[in-house]
């Protein structure tokens, strides 16, 4: 089958939600049949975004190859079924890194480097090598039409309808149509401007998505369709929702996806979305409501969190259980002031880096298992936990981290080459304290699990897949006394030589993981860490209401 691909553009303003339309509409054309995958061009100048911070840009989402990639790769992996590689995501800050080596190395013969044609030959190369093995490739460009840095992304682009033919390619372009309260009126004038500079770079889009606060009215998508020069089916509304598991079916009922197939002369299946009506379905119709509260320092930004709250959702709808979410600046914590936490089904600590924040969130760990509530650790929050238990219940009152505190006289954690330089050597990855980029533990690796342990009732399995994204291990030389005192290691790597995971037994649920399980969790399937601490957090409201005989608190 001919390889076909589909270019989103956005104008107008940014997060209107490029990701998400491009994920909804690969998981319909996988539904199709259709070999589908979906590369994210971000222009910015970082090489990769494991440097940028989570309140700038999000989280950082981890691929199976230890990729840190944008958080929309998160998106597309929940949606079509698909496994992300770096192939799926890269910068304009990586690709003028990879031409510039290339010149250093004298690979292009003394010629003057230039964006056209060096940048957008290696952009083209990139999207093409991505493409292998798929029908359909849906390319999303971040940033909107007009930003400078995106121009050699659009260039490209715009390239590659000439090298392969337009036949082959579609133009999507997702604006802004926004609703004037005070008029009453849906105005089209900045969908009109941005196609219009869309026009003045040598691209006409094929197909509008058109985000708006309302459905976009019949007479309103037919004065798109003529002034944009696009037919008027295919101008699609795209409304504001309240679950983003329902834009897959809101654009099929427009069509969308039988545009596409007509435009490629695609001869393929109906979509089958009954398991997003599914989704749709356990999202609403629920037996419980429990609030988890989110222990984080980035919590200005919920994006940054993405994958884990998308995971406590998923879990939600495997117990019909709505989960409420409260996120939590641990800062606010460290005074003891526990008024935010008194309310709460189950606390997570989800990854991060640095000391800010830390004693906030050794002191929530503190409270969770002193009062029996739920507790998860997720990397940090598992570090975090050990400590926490070190100092509290060993009596290790100067258990630390090296990375909140370089001297500190027990490191419970620690750098891996500082205590095994063997394990250093087994995870290959060179630790440089000037360059941060790629000096973690990256990307899925093993982990064994112990017979009769929790992790090991959940999962089912002896061995487990899981993604890590972090630079300090458990500290082996400190754990005998922690073991000692009460706290379970269950699950450990292949070579036995680094902690995965941690329980404990006398507490109704608390457990604590070195890797990120929000990353493979889906809305259909879940996963098993995340279904059982919503469970548990079921429990412990039944049994707070019980404790305070039945009165509604």
């Amino acid at each position: 089958m001919t390889k076909n691909y589909i270019f989103i553009t956005g104008g107008v303003v940014s997060s209107l939600g490029k990701g998400i339309a491009a994920a909804s509409l690969g998981a319909i054309l996988k539904a199709r049949n259709l070999k589908t995958t979906i590369i994210k061009l971000d222009p910015y100048i970082n090489v990769d975004p494991g440097t940028i911070s989570p309140i700038q840009h999000g989280e950082v989402f981890v691929t199976e190859d230890g990729s840190e990639t944008d958080l929309d790769l998160g998106h597309y992996e929940r949606f079509i079924h698909t496994k992300m590689t770096y192939l799926n995501n890269f910068t304009t800050g990586a690709v003028y890194s990879q031409v510039l080596k290339k010149e250093r190395r004298g690979e292009y013969l003394g010629a003057t480097i230039q964006v056209i044609p060096h940048i957008t030959n290696a952009i083209k190369e990139r999207i093409i090598l991505c493409s292998k093995n798929s029908n359909i490739v849906l390319v999303e460009i971040g940033g909107t039409v007009g930003d400078i840095e995106s121009l050699p992304f659009l260039e490209a682009i715009r390239q590659m309808a000439v090298d392969i033919g337009r036949k082959n390619v579609i133009y999507i372009h997702l604006t802004l149509v926004p609703y004037i309260a005070t008029a009453g009126e849906i105005k089209t004038k900045p969908t009109q401007h941005s196609v219009k500079q869309l026009l003045s770079i040598g691209i006409q889009p094929d197909i509008l998505i058109c985000r708006s606060e309302h459905t976009v009215p019949l007479n309103e998508r037919k004065k798109i369709a003529l002034f944009c020069n696009v037919p008027v089916n295919a101008v699609i509304s795209l409304k504001d929702v309240n679950s983003i598991y329902k834009i897959p079916k809101l654009l099929k009922n427009q069509k969308l996806d039988d545009y596409i197939c007509e435009y490629f002369k695609l001869n393929v299946p109906e979509a089958n979305l009954r398991e997003w009506e599914e989704v749709i379905y356990a999202e609403k119709n629920y037996n419980n409501s429990v609030i988890i509260g989110i222990i984080g320092k980035y919590v200005k930004l919920p994006d940054a969190y993405k994958s884990v709250i998308e995971a406590l959702k998923h879990a939600g709808f495997k117990n019909k259980i709505k989960v409420n979410i409260q996120l939590i600046d641990s800062k606010n914590i460290e005074n003891k002031n526990f008024k935010t936490l008194k309310d709460l089904n189950g606390i997570l600590i989800p990854g991060g880096f640095g000391d800010r924040g830390i004693i906030g969130k050794l002191l929530s760990i503190q409270y969770a298992r002193e009062n029996n509530i739920p507790y998860f650790g997720i990397c940090l929050g598992m570090q975090i936990a050990i400590i926490e238990f070190a100092q509290n219940i060993v009596g290790i009152k100067e258990a630390n981290s090296t990375e909140f505190d370089p001297q500190c006289k027990y490191p419970i954690i620690d750098l891996i080459k500082n205590w095994h330089n063997s394990t250093y050597k087994y995870y290959n990855k060179k630790e440089n304290d000037i360059n941060l980029g790629g000096t973690m533990r990256l990307g899925s690796q093993a982990c064994k699990l112990t017979k009769n342990s929790l992790s090991r009732k959940l999962y089912n399995q002896e061995i487990i897949i899981e993604r890590h994204r972090h630079r300090y291990e458990v500290n082996n030389l400190l754990l005998k006394k922690i073991e000692e005192a009460g706290l379970q290691v269950t699950g450990r790597s292949k070579n036995n030589n680094v902690v995965e995971i941690i329980e404990l037994s006398n507490h109704p649920w608390f457990l604590a993981c070195q890797f990120h399980p929000e990353f493979t969790s889906t809305p259909r399937d879940g996963h098993p860490l995340f279904i059982d601490f919503i469970k548990s957090a079921g429990k412990h409201k039944e049994n707070f209401k019980i404790y305070y005989k039945g009165k509604n608190v």
